[in-house]
């Protein structure tokens, strides 16, 4: 299963949350997404900007989406319990904003990544897991900043189904799983910090 959460402050825009949508679809993939009201115009990562409810309509989904995805997708509004989902055996992907706590919890528990930086430091998040720890790929943005339902679907596909990249992946981040969850790694040494 695909996990995709923009973190606690992220919401996409219309446009790329209609892509993402018939993206995930266009996988027929199993997936979970953690979905908030779009921004108007763009992106937006700021905790303060998004606006919602657990019991909020999803009406801005494009039509008939949730039917046509009820047997592979879950759709929640604005919040799960992050790190019981990452850590589920049934996790095999993570499709995110890049945010530093959400990356240090996925490599703790070996969940490969999709790249979807909205703002600031999450590019740099990014850059360093895709280009230097090959933990992650990227999605490639088309016209005006939109990642395109195609792109979407391929790379989710990839990453879960198997393929090339996909597998160096998961060997990369099982074998960065274990760094940082033996002695001396991140995990560990954060904790220990503690007393």
């Amino acid at each position: 299963m695909l996990f995709v959460s923009f973190g606690s402050g992220g919401a996409l825009s219309f446009d790329q949350t209609k892509e993402l949508a018939l993206g995930l679809e266009m996988s027929g993939l199993r997936f979970l997404w953690v979905v908030r009201s779009p921004n108007d115009k763009e992106a937006c990562a700021s905790y303060f900007g998004v606006k919602g409810s657990q019991q909020e309509p999803l009406d801005f989904l494009p039509d008939g989406f949730l039917e046509r995805t009820k047997g592979e997708g879950h759709v929640v509004p604005l919040w799960v319990p992050q790190i019981e989902v990452l850590s589920h055996g049934s996790t095999g992907g993570f499709l995110w904003h890049c945010g530093w706590n959400s990356t240090q919890e996925s490599m703790v528990h070996g969940v490969p990544m999709i790249a979807l930086p909205l703002h600031a430091e999450q590019r740099t998040n990014a850059l360093i897991l895709v280009e230097n720890l090959k933990v992650a790929v990227r999605l490639t943005a088309g016209e005006r900043g939109v990642v395109k339902r195609e792109e979407i679907a391929r790379v989710v596909k990839d990453l879960m189904d198997g393929g090339d990249e996909g597998k160096r992946i998961g060997t990369r981040m099982m074998t960065l799983k274990e760094a940082c969850i033996n002695r001396g790694g991140f995990r560990t040494s954060n904790l220990g910090g503690l007393h």
